[in-house]
């Protein structure tokens, strides 16, 4: 019995040795992991980290990601509005698209309430960046500006794009929230307006991004005051700045894709639009600009007569633009904005000689449009009235803007400023995807927003 008792001492005593060993392997274990779990995540960033410099910048950075979204970054009102309007046709599944185009939103669109999120979130992630910026860093006056010209910019979008009685409150980090209250579209105006004006105090520096800022501005705030009646003032506001500047967003790989590229020619969700529908092009749309059949060197596109290059809906002859590549960068304001907006101040004068020599001006020395370099145009004459003027006026625009989130707008501005009707502004007759087109004229603030206690729906749908 001996042994088994000194045998099962020696068991004993090897299996307290193992536990000994395993717990101190477990420990060192965790010690390592402690340390690999421990380091500092880049990616997350913390409240207290903003209260400084550069966290301030950061937030100021990151602003400028959420601004992207609203303009060639994501799937915007600049596709949606041109789906609405006459830029586009939809090649697309989603019945969101369908119905955009057919005119006929439902209040339960969640593309259209993906979009109006988006533009909340770009003015609401400026305001917090504006004030943190001027609290850590108020030496970033060009990025503070650029916070101003985000904040109004998405504004200007919601006006130009939606309906009457956009809930908006006037200070998103109000403490406790503030539910907005609905406002009109001229109010909403108001309200751009007023945050441009804010930036342009502080975009008053002589280094180059100050100067940018300050010539972003005014082209933005000249829009903002174009919409608003005020063509003098817009015309003051542009005058002496140089064609050939640029604001513009990127992308990169590791970032994001130029969607207008992506939704247009690469996905084939969107279709160049058109005055005559069907893949047979035999459905006549009244009203609308001819993007695709016109062959105008600004926006060279791509027409099938087969099924070689169909949609997303595996049906429509897809009309596709070479215009964007998946990295081009896209002009959010720019020098040729500053054209129009001074040719439209010197028609609304009667100056036509002006008016006109500006557009050939553009003509014959036309810069790039995206990856398209125009080729010298013919030269535009005196159409000799002024309903011919006004017209040939928004076509050139709409070539010159194409996809850009302003034609839109100005189908609207045509109705209350230029005594037109929707009937003979918008697309009409019927819809190459079945039924007719309906009469919708801007985007509905979508059902979603109906949590807010103050909204119950758009005022009215008028433009």
């Amino acid at each position: 019995m001996t042994p088994t008792r000194f045998l099962g001492r020696r068991s004993l005593g090897r299996s307290a040795a193992m536990l000994a060993a395993g717990a101190l392997s477990l420990t060192a274990c965790q010690q390592a992991n402690d340390r690999l779990l421990g380091v500092t995540d880049p990616d997350i960033i913390f409240p207290a980290d903003l209260e400084r410099a550069d966290g301030a910048i950061a937030l100021g950075n990151g602003t400028i990601g959420t601004f992207r979204s609203i303009t060639g970054g994501g799937e915007s009102t600049w596709l949606f509005g041109g789906l609405l309007a006459d830029e586009w046709s939809t090649s697309s599944t989603f019945i969101q698209n369908d119905e955009t185009d057919q005119r006929q939103i439902q209040l339960i669109n969640s593309s259209v309430t993906g979009m109006l999120r988006n533009l909340y979130r770009t003015r609401t992630r400026a305001y917090e960046a504006i004030e943190s910026l001027r609290k850590f860093s108020p030496n970033s006056r060009a990025l503070i500006a650029e916070m101003y010209l985000a904040r109004g910019f998405a504004e200007m979008q919601l006006a130009l794009d939606f309906c009457n009685g956009i809930p908006i409150p006037n200070n998103p980090l109000s403490n406790p929230p503030e539910n907005g209250q609905p406002k009109n579209t001229t109010q909403v105006f108001q309200l751009a307006a007023a945050s441009l004006d804010s930036g342009l105090a502080f975009a008053n520096g002589a280094d180059a991004q100050s100067v940018l800022m300050n010539r972003s501005i005014r082209v933005v705030r000249a829009r903002v005051a174009l919409a608003l009646g005020d063509f003098s003032g817009a015309g003051t506001l542009v005058a002496g700045l140089p064609t050939s500047f640029t604001y513009a967003h990127t992308f990169s790989l590791t970032t994001s894709s130029n969607t207008l590229w992506g939704q247009g020619l690469s996905s084939r969700r969107y279709s160049v639009g058109d005055s005559v529908e069907g893949n047979s092009r035999n459905i006549r749309v009244t009203n609308a600009i001819p993007f695709a059949s016109a062959r105008d060197p600004r926006l060279p596109v791509t027409i099938p007569t087969s099924g070689a290059i169909n949609g997303q809906d595996g049906q429509t002859y897809t009309r596709t633009t070479g215009m964007w590549q998946q990295l081009t960068a896209v002009d959010v304001v720019n020098g040729v904005d500053a054209r129009m907006i001074e040719a439209e101040v010197a028609l609304r004068a009667g100056n036509v000689t002006q008016w006109l020599a500006i557009h050939n001006a553009l003509r014959l020395a036309p810069p790039k449009l995206g990856e398209i370099q125009p080729v010298a145009m013919p030269q535009l004459t005196d159409p000799g009235t002024d309903e011919a003027r006004v017209n040939l006026h928004f076509r050139e625009k709409a070539f010159w803007t194409f996809s850009r989130g302003q034609r839109l707008g100005d189908m609207r501005r045509l109705i209350r400023q230029y005594g037109r009707t929707e009937a003979t502004v918008f697309p009409q007759g019927i819809h190459y995807k079945g039924g007719s087109y309906g009469r919708d004229v801007n985007l509905p603030v979508t059902q979603p927003e109906q949590n807010n206690p103050n909204f119950t729906g758009c005022t009215d749908r008028n433009p």
